[in-house]
């Protein structure tokens, strides 16, 4: 018998079947003869005729059973070669590294056998199953496995691989590239319709004829009614399945921003607005979801996971560019039909590139309604009161202010109630605060975003009002936000699985902090700098800490809450941390507001424009100081390629199904 001259005993043989299993999701059985076998040695003419001979129709048999043979596990042969059998006991030299080499047949029939199962189970469901053998097969892809633990050997060489490769999902690269660019796009336009806005205002506000009193609602209530409609637009996600969500969203937005369009009066603009932040609570969750379904823990997924980051301020530059433009050179309204033909571009590519049959849809999930009732309105109200106090007069002295928010925190303690002790299935599963630090790492964020949110609405504010810059100017000052996110998204996924995220979470902190300190302490146009000097040291400076801000932090805690759930709780994950954002924006610049009127108050007045601005800047300041101190007590490793959650689960399970098949063998009579 012609013998293989790379692979020359069992060992080895075991060593590129466990190959081809990792590589599974990439490898069909009827490729491995056509691919992986061309310019190999052929078999015997024995060996063709006994292939030949198992291959024909006839009675279904199970598959043979994994046996332990030496140190590794392998398929018994049922008619082996005696040629074979010889050879088997001389000394071989060790595999060639790299490449799927040397199968024989029978590796593809075990391929056949195991493909039904998980990776992770695949390669340890024969140590699951004599968990007391002293070795398994641990296959060597270029890299040292640990000699501890039997299992930990093949597992942390095969989880980096699975980490690395492309979802079995996508035909190939360009498939996987445009599912991509379709979610971060959602991302974009999210962005797109919260930081023009600001821009555009004004020149809405003059040809609507909207009072001063009324205008922090048009800008305000598409983030209100976003952040309470998340986790409902989650629930969705696993009733119907994300990718359906996730269309119904861009095609809700695209409606009512072409509706916005041809708004007449400061309340048909209002209504339009609270319409526009349903169609962003529906695909915001569901797009995080895709993502979280879709990749594995490892590198990949953290450059998915970056540049759907990174598009978020791009999508802010994008709408305060385009806001720009339709202020100086169009008319206010094609801001908004711009938006809707983004959204159906976005429609479109979400129709042909997001994979139909992925396994996000669960046949048990009910919608939790009696949560819906009292988390929704009681979000509602608490951000209301809080925004409007520093517009109304009196403020918090104001019987609506403070009514309105003792109703909302009661509706709040009336739905953590709810969540705890009497829905079945929660909007707010208890599994969501489960992981270690999850909790800290959420009110961190909640803080984080908040300065975000302060740091962007008083920045454009005193850029545009206090150094007079026009519009398209403003635009090009925020530049940095978009080029600077782009760099991080490139380098961010591929150093999220090196350095540890305490040390990312750290930096972002510090970039927070440094972007609302600037602001607070710029020169102002009376001090004597030249607009020239107060751009490239404080603003220039300041966008770059915004930027590395909001995305470093955005992309290690979407990877890190994402990872750390399991896949019925992704579309729930994602849902949580764009409420997170939304709601940590509106709440703290409500916060900001109210510290502004005051202030006012108490000098009776007689604070200018620098000045009210100077107080939200300081508040930002304290707000991001407080995360930063929260974030050094936050101790998170790289996010590198490990299992999912659901693998974990899974392989803890095991054992315990195996002692007690043990058990209850041990117990029946023979």
């Amino acid at each position: 018998m012609r013998v293989d001259p790379f692979f020359k005993s069992d060992a080895d043989t075991q060593h590129n079947t466990d190959a081809c299993f990792t590589f599974w999701p990439l490898i069909q059985p009827h490729q491995l003869r056509h691919h992986y076998f061309r310019g190999l040695p052929t078999e015997t003419s024995e060996r063709r005729e006994r292939t030949s001979r198992d291959n024909k129709p006839g009675p279904r048999t199970s598959p043979p059973a994994l046996v332990r043979s030496g140190s590794a596990d392998r398929v018994p042969d049922p008619d082996p070669d005696p040629d074979e059998a010889s050879t088997k006991s001389q000394p071989r030299p060790r595999p060639r590294p790299g490449g799927l080499v040397g199968f024989s047949m029978f590796d593809g029939q075990r391929l056949n056998m195991m493909k039904n199962l998980s990776p992770i189970k695949r390669l340890n469901r024969a140590a699951v199953d004599e968990p007391s053998s002293s070795s398994v097969g641990q296959p060597n892809h270029g890299e040292s496995t640990s000699s501890g633990d039997d299992s930990d050997g093949v597992l942390v060489t095969d989880v980096k691989l699975l980490g690395r490769v492309r979802p079995s999902v996508f035909s190939g690269p360009l498939a996987e590239a445009a599912f991509v660019l379709t979610v971060v796009l959602s991302m974009m336009t999210s962005e797109y319709f919260v930081g023009g806005f600001d821009v555009i205002l004004p020149t809405i506000a003059d040809a609507l004829a909207i009072p001063p009193s009324a205008r922090t609602w048009p800008a305000g209530v598409v983030t209100l009614t976003t952040a309470a409609l998340l986790q409902p637009s989650a629930r969705l996600c696993d009733i119907y399945g994300s990718r359906l969500v996730f269309l119904f969203g861009q095609a809700w937005l695209m409606a009512w921003s072409i509706v916005t369009g041809f708004s007449v009066n400061t309340s048909m603009l209002i209504v339009c607005r609270a319409m526009q932040g349903i169609g962003a609570a529906a695909f915001l969750p569901a797009g995080l979801a895709l993502l979280g379904h879709t990749y594995r823990p490892g590198p990949r997924k953290n450059v998915a996971f970056s540049i759907y980051g990174a598009f978020a301020c791009v999508g802010f530059y994008f709408g305060i560019f385009i806001g720009a433009v339709s202020a100086e050179f169009l008319t206010w309204r094609w801001y908004f039909w711009i938006g809707a033909i983004i959204c159906f571009i976005n429609l479109a590519s979400g129709l042909l590139t997001i994979p139909r049959r992925l396994p996000d849809v669960d046949p048990d999930a009910r919608m939790d309604w009696l949560g819906v009732i009292t988390i929704v309105p009681g979000l509602v109200l608490v951000v209301f009161a809080f925004t409007d106090a520093g517009e109304v007069p009196g403020g918090w002295r104001n019987p609506l202010i403070y009514a309105t928010f003792i109703v909302g925190v009661i509706f709040l303690a009336v739905a953590v109630y709810v969540q705890g002790w009497v829905s079945a299935q929660p909007l707010l599963s208890p599994a969501l605060f489960k992981p270690r630090y999850i909790k800290r790492l959420m009110l961190s964020l909640f803080c984080y975003y908040g300065v975000f949110g302060i740091f962007l609405l008083y920045t454009s504010f005193y850029i545009e009002n206090i150094l007079h810059i026009k519009p398209l100017l403003t635009a090009a000052w925020y530049t940095p936000l978009a080029v600077g996110g782009m760099f991080l998204a490139i380098g961010g996924g591929l150093v999220l699985h090196i350095v540890p995220n305490r040390i990312l979470l750290t930096i972002s902190g510090l970039g927070f902090l440094l972007s609302v300190l600037l602001f607070a302490l710029i020169p102002g146009p009376d001090d004597g700098k030249s607009i020239s000097f107060i751009y490239w040291a404080y603003v220039f400076s300041a966008m770059l800490g915004g930027t590395i801000g909001i995305d470093i932090t955005f992309n290690v805690t979407n990877v890190f809450i994402t990872t750390a759930m399991p896949r019925r709780l992704q579309a729930a994950a994602s849902g949580l941390i764009n409420s997170l954002l939304y709601l940590g924006v509106a709440f703290w610049l409500g916060v900001a507001q109210t510290a502004i009127s005051a202030t006012e108050e108490r000098r009776d007045g007689g604070l200018d424009a620098a000045a009210q601005y100077r107080i939200a800047f300081w508040t930002g300041v304290a707000l991001a100081g407080v995360a930063l101190c929260l974030t050094l007590t936050i101790k998170i490793g790289q996010a590198e390629a490990d299992m999912t959650a659901d693998e974990k689960a899974e392989q803890e399970r095991e054992p315990m199904e195996a002692d007690d098949r043990r058990t209850t063998e041990q117990t029946v009579p023979t």
